[in-house]
């Protein structure tokens, strides 16, 4: 028998979500971004769960060239570009679009010929400060990019900082949006700014955003960008659920104290939970007592310290858990941004955290088992 830890992927919440973000920006055709292995729901499930995007989205070459592989013939856009003169030769031959966002990537396409026309998006930096040019650089990259033979379309594009706080004190959605219009202004090709929190609040932003392209990633898989509302009240369903099982009960008397540390200390008998679920499976380690578990189909509580390969739960609400009893980590009833929430992070690196040594099954959205 295979340890009871099982992450099951919701292909039909997949699709929901899909869904919903067209719903948002019912104008804008959608890049599904499936980078970090779909988040890690797995390449090739996000290719099946994503099949209706307009195009898929991702940071790694290997993998785009992956996607090729497994059959997918719309196009795929990587949202870091190229790292070397070598990956220009892939772009051509495999349709892949490629990201523009410095000098030395306009450089290597200048002095690469191109024996098939690519399409690129052009990034400009709006206050993110990561990737792109500045609004004032902006129009000269074009031109650069734009008489190069091998160039056919440019894609405009930004990326913002704070989409899920559309006011934000240092620097809202629409100061961004603003430097992004004067930057483009008389700038041909279509436009691509808004990621999941930008794509959330489509309906508020309605005048400013005038996206033909929008990335939403959290999003698709069932978490929130952040801003105070979960994935419940923007009408998004859980693509991930991490479920177990209780592998032994301890009886706990008075004083008795739970794990490395000996942090938790019973405050009267108590009957504690193990469970097959460690940091080495990718739950977090900082969890600290009382996060969330559902044991059973009843919520209880994470005591004591998550060690590598087990962690332990308050029985309390559930006397006639046993071994074998089922245990929900996240996902269905029990939302992975409240986990990671109370663990001091964020959904995003929960999904992304998932070890390669957790059985991954699919099943539909409360069939996991």
């Amino acid at each position: 028998m295979p340890r009871p830890l099982c992450a099951t992927i919701h292909l039909d919440s997949m699709q929901h979500n899909l869904a919903r973000a067209r719903s948002c920006a019912p104008e804008a055709k959608v890049w599904a971004v499936v980078k970090a292995n779909a988040y890690g729901h797995g390449l090739e499930r996000g290719m099946k769960g994503f099949a209706l995007a307009d195009g898929l989205a991702l940071i790694e070459t290997e993998n785009a060239l992956r996607l090729r592989e497994l059959g997918w013939i719309k196009p795929i856009l990587l949202l870091e570009g190229i790292f070397d003169a070598g990956d220009v030769a892939l772009l051509a031959e495999h349709n892949i679009n490629s990201t523009v966002h410095c000098l030395e990537q306009i450089k290597i396409l200048e002095y690469t010929q191109l024996y098939r026309p690519i399409d690129v998006h052009l990034k400009m930096n709006t206050g993110m400060n990561r990737l792109g040019f500045k609004p004032e650089e902006y129009a000269a990259a074009y031109k650069r990019l734009r008489a190069i033979p091998g160039i056919r379309n440019i894609t405009l594009m930004t990326h913002f900082a704070n989409a899920d706080e559309l006011e934000h004190p240092r620097l809202a959605v629409t100061e961004q949006v603003e430097r992004f219009q004067q930057g483009a202004e008389g700038l041909e090709g279509e436009r691509s700014l808004s990621n999941s929190g930008g794509v959330l609040h489509q309906a508020v932003l309605q005048a400013e955003l005038q996206n033909d392209w929008v990335r939403p990633g959290i999003m698709l898989y069932g978490g929130t960008p952040g801003g105070g509302r979960t994935a419940h009240d923007f009408g998004l369903r859980p693509t991930m659920t991490l479920s177990s099982e209780i592998i032994a009960i301890q009886q706990l008397a008075a004083g008795d104290t739970v794990g490395y540390g000996s942090r938790f200390e019973a405050p009267g008998p108590m009957q504690v939970g193990v469970v097959a679920c460690g940091y080495a499976d990718g739950y977090p380690r900082h969890a600290p007592h009382g996060t969330p578990v559902i044991v059973d189909g009843v919520r209880t509580s994470v005591i004591g310290r998550v060690s590598m390969d087990m962690m332990t739960v308050d029985l309390t609400p559930i006397p006639n858990a046993r071994v074998g009893s089922k245990v929900t980590l996240w996902g269905d009833g029990l939302p992975i941004d409240e986990v990671a929430t109370m663990s001091g992070t964020i959904g995003y690196e929960l999904m992304c955290a998932l070890a390669p040594r957790v059985r991954v099954t699919e099943g539909r959205l409360g069939t996991h088992g």
